[in-house]
């Protein structure tokens, strides 16, 4: 038997009920926990990109740097496993969009997005059991096991490739405000600005990333692809020193502000 907009019973059974899990208050508080510790790394990854820019050479400017801070803080396991609890329901929140939305384009971003937040929570797992893992080297290993199967060099273009458009997408949302679509309500003049410039600068560190991949994937040297940290370091080459990485820097503090709001205000 079918429903009268052409889906059968069944499937508008498990649609509704995936819907209620994701409607769940503990699984809504989990996202708004996931939003809140995600705005806490980028400030921590900002912190650290200035470290950069002022030439301390163990700093790590991106993931795995600001969850070894995590680690070394007095409060350290406590917040690592309140980005544990928070990336895996906000992780199991994407996945009930991925289900309940309609729009092809929505369910890929969820599914997307339900990767990413996932790798993050295990991530800082490795930190809570103490084998944390450096990204920049999991970046380059990675590279290198494409870079050895068949067609590598291409795998890799098409991984830079897919990077580089990521990296439009956050300067586009950014700049065309349409990351206020992701808000139940206006947050404020503070979070939209905090927002343009969070997403922009994100656009552009991504940019730098995805230009690694292609250079590695023309060179054929996976050690090229050092990932975020290595595409802070990478800006300090610039015209200007280290004024660029100071102002992307500057701008990964604005993102966590507007995730830190995104923790409040978020549709879910």
């Amino acid at each position: 038997m079918s429903g009268s907009d052409g889906q059968s019973d069944d499937a508008v059974t498990v649609t509704d009920a995936v819907r209620e899990v994701g409607d769940h208050p503990i699984v809504e508080g989990g996202a708004r926990l996931g939003y809140a510790v995600n705005g806490l790394l980028h400030l921590l990854i900002a912190w650290l990109a200035v470290q950069v820019a002022l030439g301390v050479r163990a700093a790590r400017a991106d993931q795995s740097g600001a969850l070894a801070t995590l680690t070394n803080s007095n409060l350290g396991t406590l917040t690592l496993w309140a980005a544990v609890v928070g990336f895996a329901l906000l992780a199991m929140w994407q996945i009930t969009e991925a289900v309940v939305r309609r729009k092809r384009s929505v369910k890929i971003k969820s599914v997307g997005k339900t990767i990413v937040y996932a790798a993050i929570g295990w991530s800082a797992v490795g930190f809570l059991r103490g084998s944390g893992s450096d990204s920049s080297t999991q970046s380059v290993d990675i590279t290198a096991r494409l870079l050895n199967a068949p067609m590598g060099r291409v795998l890799v273009a098409v991984l830079g490739l897919s990077i580089l458009g990521i990296a439009g997408y956050h300067a586009y949302k950014g700049w065309t405000r349409r990351f206020l679509r992701d808000l139940r309500e206006h947050p404020g003049s503070w979070a939209v600005w905090s927002g343009i410039a969070g997403y922009i600068a994100k656009g552009i560190a991504l940019a730098f990333v995805a230009i690694l991949f292609l250079i590695a994937a023309v060179t054929g040297t996976a050690d090229e692809a050092t990932g975020l940290d290595g595409a802070m370091r990478k800006l300090t080459e610039l015209p200007g020193g280290s004024l660029p990485l100071l102002v992307i820097a500057v701008g990964f503090a604005a993102y966590g502000v507007y995730s830190l709001a995104r923790a409040r205000f978020a549709g879910v």
